[in-house]
């Protein structure tokens, strides 16, 4: 039987690197985009992944399409970067709409709708251990990403389901490039002992392997997916 994905944040980046991986390894995947639409993307859906109907309709979609609904990755994030004392208030209720309850609006539907033997990939971040300055928005939002994930992946107990998280280091997409310049993103880029940022399909390998049968013991896990940053 063929798997099917659902994946958010798929028109780009980190997302849309995991939606071709997926495709490549014969999954069925409904990509999830909020304004980026991919031309070249088959049942691609808009949707707002904090909207507790737009996340509902797209798993409905799912299931009247191709039956069920094996993996879902919820890769649809919003990063602002400043320092806790210059954010506004406006992008700190913004980022957290998104990153936090678009979260637990999506890991809602999958623990209610996620087949046997299915999967629940959540995305996190490495900053939390790495304590950056202007982070501390995103930072504390992927921290509530990571407690949502590992309670979820015990409340599903007898289900069959896993729900990890990733959690990239630096990585080559265009949110992590944004407003950085040359020198921060080398130097950025010599932190793992690896020396160099990760790429999408670095990530997308990780996700694949977590949302695969081979995956399945790994559970209630935060993968740090950045080349040996500390």
């Amino acid at each position: 039987m063929t798997r099917v994905a659902i994946v958010t944040g798929g028109s780009r980046g980190i997302g849309r690197a995991v939606v071709d991986k997926l495709t490549a390894d014969g999954y069925s995947v409904v990509p999830v985009y909020a304004t980026n639409q991919p031309e070249d993307l088959e049942h691609a859906i808009q949707a707002d992944v904090a909207d507790e109907a737009d996340v509902a309709r797209v798993f409905d979609y799912a299931e009247s399409s191709f039956g069920g609904v094996d993996v879902v990755v919820h890769a649809a994030g919003r990063m602002k970067l400043a320092p806790v004392a210059e954010l506004s208030l406006e992008d700190l209720d913004a980022l957290h709409r998104t990153n936090i309850r678009g979260t637990f609006v999506v890991a809602q539907q999958a623990a209610r709708r996620l087949r046997p033997g299915g999967a629940l990939l959540t995305f996190s971040t490495s900053v939390l251990g790495l304590a950056l300055p202007t982070y501390a928005a995103y930072a504390a939002s992927k921290g509530a990403v990571e407690a949502m994930t590992l309670i979820l992946a015990r409340e599903l107990r007898g289900r069959d389901v896993t729900v990890n998280a990733v959690a990239p280091g630096p990585t080559a997409t265009a949110l992590f490039l944004d407003g950085k310049d040359e020198e921060t993103i080398d130097r950025m880029a010599k932190q793992p002992p690896l020396e160099r940022l990760g790429t999408p399909e670095d990530i997308a390998a990780v996700v694949a392997f977590l949302a695969s049968p081979q995956g399945h013991w790994v559970n209630g896990q935060v993968v740090r997916a950045n080349g040996g940053i500390v």
